[in-house]
C-alpha cells in the first residue's frame, strides 16, 4: 500500500553519532474503528485514588488511528489454497517469527508483506516509505538460497506448523554497510545490529506479500493489535511503556506517574505496559524468563490494596530488538499506534547499546528522545518523557533535580552490583526490586 522517497541528511562518517541534527519530512494519515476482544488482557495498578475509576465496558474503542490509516491483518482467506500454490518450504528463526507475527497481525501496518527493494531503500536513507509516510527500520526477509526466484511462494514454517506463505516478488543483494550506517548510525560490528545483519542475516533479501496461516506458538500468548484495541478507552490518551527487561521498582514508578504527566491531557487515560519478549541482544534475560517475572508483578500489584488496576493494562509484543536508539523509538510509537495507543513513554538512551569492546554508547542519551519528541506529532504520537527519578532514604523516590535541591541521600544500586548480589544470594533491596520478580529471576538463572 506505501511506497516514495525523500532525501535524508548526510551523517558525518563516523561508526558513532548523535542523531539529534536529523531532519525528515514526514507526513501520516488515519481513520479506523474499534474491534472485538479476542483474547485476555491483564490488568495491573496505579496509585489507588490518584483518577477516578475507569469504566471498560462503558467505552468504544481506541481514539488512534492505525499507521496510514487502516489496520492491515494480513491473513489467508483460504488457507488450502494458500498453502496449495507454494513450491517450498522454509523454517523461520526467531527474529523472523517475531516479524512475520507481527505483518500477519497488523502490527506492522500498512505493510501487506516484506518490503520489495524500492520501499527497503526508502526506509534506510529517508526513515519513509517511497510515498514519505514515516517508517523507522526496514522489514525483510533474509536467506541464502540461490533457487528462490520471484515468483515462487514459501510456505513459511514454526517446526511443523504452518505459519504463512510469502509470494517471492523481489530478491536481491542489499548494501548491508549502507543500512547500516543509516539504520544504526555505525559500520562497526561492535553494535549488535549491525553485528545481527551482516553475521546473521543470509546474502539476499526477498520483498513479497505474506498470507497469514496459524500465528506463532509461545510461551507468552501476544494479543494482536485487534485485541488489545477491543480493550481501550474512547477520547482518553493511552501511554505505551516499552522495556525489554524485568520491571524493578524504578520502571513502575516511571509508568504510573506518566499518567500524569503535562503531555497526558485526557481525564481517565490508561498506560499500556507492552514489554517486548522476542530476541534483544547478548546478555539480555531470556523472553520467556522476563514474561513469568511480568505474571508474578501483576499478581503482587493485585495483592496490594493500596494499588488501583483501572488505569493500567498488560499485553505482550513479539519484536526483536534492533537496538536502534532513535530509529527504534520511531519503530516502537508506529507499532504501538497500531495497537491503539497516543503517546509512547520515552526515557533515555531508549533502545541504546554500548560497543562490545569499548563500552562507549552509540547514541547520546537524549537522541531517541529528541527525536520522536520532533517527528511524533507528524505520524499522532506524543512523546512522554519519563522523569528522571532517584529514590531518597527521606522521600522514597522523586525527581532527582528535587533530591538534590533538598540535600537528600539518594540511594543507588548498579546492575552490576545487583547481578553479583543475586548471584550470592544476597538479599535485594526492596526499593530497588520487586520480592516476586527476584524470586523468578533466581530460579532461572544459569
Amino acid at each position: 500500500r506505501h511506497s516514495g522517497s525523500r532525501t535524508a541528511a548526510r551523517r558525518p562518517p563516523s561508526t558513532m553519532f548523535s542523531f539529534r541534527a536529523a531532519t525528515l519530512l514526514v507526513m501520516a494519515a488515519a481513520t479506523s474503528e474499534a474491534f472485538r476482544m479476542a483474547a485476555p488482557l491483564a490488568g495491573s495498578r496505579a496509585t489507588r485514588g490518584s483518577r477516578p475509576a475507569l469504566n471498560m465496558a462503558a467505552t468504544a474503542g481506541p481514539r488512534a488511528v492505525p499507521h496510514g490509516g487502516d489496520l492491515i491483518e494480513n491473513m489467508a482467506a483460504d488457507v488450502e489454497a494458500a498453502k496449495a500454490a507454494c513450491t517450498m518450504e522454509l523454517q523461520l528463526n526467531d527474529r523472523q517469527l517475531c516479524d512475520v507475527e507481527l505483518l500477519m497481525n497488523g502490527g506492522f501496518s500498512p505493510l501487506e508483506g516484506y518490503m520489495g527493494q524500492a520501499a527497503y531503500e526508502s526506509v534506510v536513507e529517508n526513515m519513509a516509505l517511497p510515498d514519505g509516510l514515516i517508517f523507522g527500520l526496514p522489514i525483510v526477509f533474509d536467506t541464502d538460497r540461490e533457487d528462490i526466484v520471484p515468483g515462487t511462494t514459501i510456505l513459511l514454517k514454526q517446526g511443523d506448523r504452518d505459519i504463512a506463505t510469502l509470494t517471492v516478488e523481489e530478491k536481491w543483494v542489499p548494501d548491508k554497510v549502507k543500512e547500516a550506517f543509516h539504520c544504526y548510525g555505525s559500520t562497526s560490528i561492535e553494535h549488535p545490529a549491525v553485528q545481527m545483519i551482516t553475521m546473521e542475516r543470509g546474502k539476499y533479501y526477498i520483498g513479497g506479500k505474506v498470507q497469514g496461516i496459524e500465528f506463532p506458538v509461545r510461551d507468552f500468548p501476544c494479543a494482536s493489535p485487534k485485541e488489545v484495541r477491543a480493550m481501550l478507552p474512547e477520547n482518553e490518551d493511552v501511554i505505551a511503556f516499552q522495556c525489554r527487561n524485568p520491571i524493578h521498582r524504578a520502571h513502575y514508578e516511571l509508568f504510573t506517574r506518566a499518567l500524569s504527566a503535562p503531555e497526558v491531557t485526557s481525564p481517565n487515560p490508561v498506560v499500556l505496559v507492552h514489554p517486548t519478549c522476542g530476541p534483544t541482544q547478548p546478555g539480555d534475560i531470556d523472553g520467556t524468563v522476563r514474561y513469568k517475572t511480568y505474571l508474578v508483578l501483576q499478581d503482587e500489584l493485585k495483592a496490594n490494596p493500596d494499588i488501583n488496576d483501572e488505569q493500567i493494562l498488560w499485553a505482550y509484543l513479539p519484536y526483536a530488538m534492533h537496538m536502534a536508539g532513535p530509529r527504534e523509538a520511531i519503530q516502537h510509537s508506529i507499532i504501538r499506534k497500531n495497537y491503539g495507543c497516543t503517546g509512547f513513554i520515552i526515557g533515555r538512551d531508549m533502545a541504546g547499546c554500548k560497543s562490545s569492546l569499548t563500552g562507549e554508547d552509540f547514541y547520546g542519551g537524549f537522541d531517541a528522545q529528541d527525536l520522536l519528541k520532533e517527528k511524533g506529532p507528524s505520524f499522532g504520537i506524543t512523546a512522554v518523557p519519563s522523569l528522571n527519578l532517584v529514590y531518597t532514604a527521606e522521600e522514597g523516590y522523586i525527581v532527582a533535580e528535587d533530591a538534590k535541591e533538598k540535600g537528600y541521600e539518594v540511594k543507588k544500586l548498579s546492575g552490576t552490583k545487583f547481578r553479583a548480589m543475586m548471584r550470592n544470594g544476597d538479599d535485594i533491596p526492596e526499593w530497588f526490586a520487586f520480592k516476586s520478580v527476584v524470586d523468578v529471576l533466581r530460579a532461572n538463572m544459569d
